[in-house]
């Protein structure tokens, strides 16, 4: 299966200016400000790229987003002009802004790991005393998230470091606080009606030439966000169990289970032929969840081949 999956890409457009390759996208530069993102089937967690990829997640990831940009342009302008390829977005180029905005409607994964750790400040924002993890928070919090500067780790930081170190203006923080709750207002209204629950997710934006504040990149997928089945949540935390979630904390809890944590000195356990299947099933069920909708897996016989050649058409009608 190995040999059908997407594990990266080395095309060359007309009008290319350069190729930024990140965890999991690959983006590339066009003239006209034109941007090419592939989504490709790496897998990445704790800040490391698996050693192989699952089948057809670079197509969930980019169709989910896709669906959600379409379902909150009304709410929130985004950078997406079409997706000439099962798992290829193209859209505006636009300067990224550099912080990560982390909503919170629950205590769940790092935010729990901090609050076990005794902390009840998160990025500057007071966490309630007699939590139980996966409760829910009074309001949703927001915790942003900036880039190292060595490396690609993220840390957390607070609005108030954000101003000071005039990482964003005020009044471009203010517009991107205001979008990321109308986003996950709608985010979490999109999940109910899907049987779900949206536990906390992230959004990135980025400005346009003309000075556009836009959302870019992913949005409620599985790798940018967590959800629970809404059906037993409440018995669940009452009981003091795991809550049933769609998101990729299953492959975190399996690395963490098999010792690994991106920790110096670690070693990324095997994942089996098995084992990706499972996991790319698992997405499969999320995508459908997710979206309510079938999904229909794309020709992998030659994604290179297939993949290049749609956006070839797609960039001919454009010029």
């Amino acid at each position: 299966m190995g040999k059908n999956t997407l594990m990266d890409t080395d095309f060359h457009f007309p009008g290319q200016k350069s190729v930024y390759k990140g965890k999991v996208r690959e983006v590339y530069t066009l003239g006209n400000d034109v941007l090419v993102m592939v989504a490709t089937d790496r897998l990445s967690a704790f800040d490391v790229v698996m050693p192989k990829g699952i089948p057809y997640k670079g197509q969930i990831l980019n169709q989910i987003a896709t669906q959600m940009m379409q379902a909150t342009e009304d709410i929130v302008p985004n950078w997406l002009m079409a997706t000439p390829d099962p798992n290829v977005a193209v859209g505006k180029a636009c300067e990224p802004f550099k912080v990560e905005m982390v909503i919170r409607g629950y205590l769940s994964g790092h935010a729990a790991r901090e609050y076990k750790a005794g902390k009840r400040l998160l990025c500057g924002v007071p966490m309630p005393e007699g939590m139980k993890e996966n409760d829910k928070f009074p309001e949703p919090i927001i915790t942003p998230a900036t880039k190292a500067e060595k490396g690609d780790h993220d840390e957390d930081i607070s609005r108030e470091e954000i101003l000071e170190r005039g990482i964003v203006s005020k009044e471009d923080y203010e517009v991107l606080e205001k979008y990321t709750r109308a986003l996950f207002q709608r985010g979490t209204e999109i999940a109910a009606k899907r049987g779900l629950i949206l536990v906390d997710t992230k959004y990135e934006f980025g400005k346009t030439k003309e000075g556009e504040i836009v959302l870019i990149d992913e949005i409620h997928t599985p790798d940018s966000s967590r959800y629970f089945y809404a059906d037993g949540y409440e018995e669940r935390q009452a009981k003091g169990e795991p809550q049933k979630q769609l998101s990729k904390e299953f492959v975190r809890q399996w690395l963490i289970a098999n010792n690994f944590q991106g920790l110096e000195g670690q070693v990324v356990p095997e994942m089996t032929d098995d084992y990706i299947d499972s996991v790319s099933e698992r997405y499969i069920e999320l995508y459908e969840s997710i979206t309510g909708k079938d999904f229909e897996k794309a020709n992998v016989s030659n994604i290179d081949e297939r993949i290049k050649f749609n956006i070839s058409e797609y960039l001919n009608k454009l010029s």
